[in-house]
């Protein structure tokens, strides 16, 4: 059975997307930064408000995948959070300078984790040897990648992402992601036998302002899903 998973940035997301016949939630906070852990209050009105799979992403800050000791600290608890707040999984994604897969700390990661399932996330797109990462991926007990093949979208990393399914063997899931569209989303599923995908879906709502201080230069504009993008991509996909 093909699955969707879709990018929620906020409440209003989480409901369109359930709406819309997706699989599941990969719920995150700071769309400019590419995606940082939610808050609290925000995980668990989500999780209140769905009844698909709930995936809160674990990243304490933007840009690198290289923590600290005090930024895994961070990522244990609120892994330990989304655990007692009944989610269905975590993503993360931990590096080393070398752009070698940090084993060690993701497997502790997913051991905390459980029974919730694990997705590793594109970070993956960031490593210096992609078969041995995989096999390191594979090892730490997560139960799939986020990737778009090492290149910026999935449709420029086709190639990749079908050794990668190929090398896979069915061991854990390639998720193919980034620029996956509803254009698009047929294609990547026939050249790449991948069975999961990932996508933003994403649209800008303008702001419900009346009153608007015009010295501010502000739009308020924020992103929230697209319903109408995410039922293509359901009846794509089914």
């Amino acid at each position: 059975m093909m699955q969707l998973e879709i990018i929620a940035f906020n409440l209003q997301s989480c409901k369109i997307i359930q709406q819309a016949g997706a699989h599941r939630i990969e719920l995150c906070d700071n769309p400019a930064e590419g995606g940082t852990t939610a808050s609290y209050g925000f995980i668990k009105e989500a999780r209140e408000a769905s009844h698909i799979q709930l995936f809160p992403i674990i990243r304490p800050r933007g840009g690198d995948f290289l923590y600290n000791a005090e930024e895994f600290e961070a990522m244990k608890s609120d892994i330990k959070v989304c655990r007692e707040l009944n989610c269905d999984g975590v993503v993360i994604g931990l590096l080393k300078a070398d752009g070698s897969i940090d084993k060690e700390r993701t497997a502790q990661l997913v051991s905390l984790a459980y029974p919730m399932q694990v997705t590793f996330h594109r970070a993956f797109d960031r490593v210096n040897d992609m078969h041995k990462a995989l096999e390191d991926v594979i090892d730490t007990g997560c139960n799939r990648i986020l990737t778009s093949g090492l290149y910026p979208t999935a449709e420029e990393g086709l190639g990749n992402l079908k050794k990668l399914v190929e090398a896979a063997q069915n061991r854990i899931v390639i998720m193919p992601g980034s620029g996956v569209r509803s254009g698009n989303i047929q294609n990547l599923a026939k050249a790449t036998g991948a069975t999961e995908f990932h996508s933003s879906a994403r649209k800008l709502q303008k702001s419900k302002m009346e009153f608007k201080n015009s010295a501010m230069n502000e739009s308020l504009e924020f992103y929230t899903a697209d319903e109408a993008e995410v039922k293509k991509l359901v009846s794509l996909l089914s």
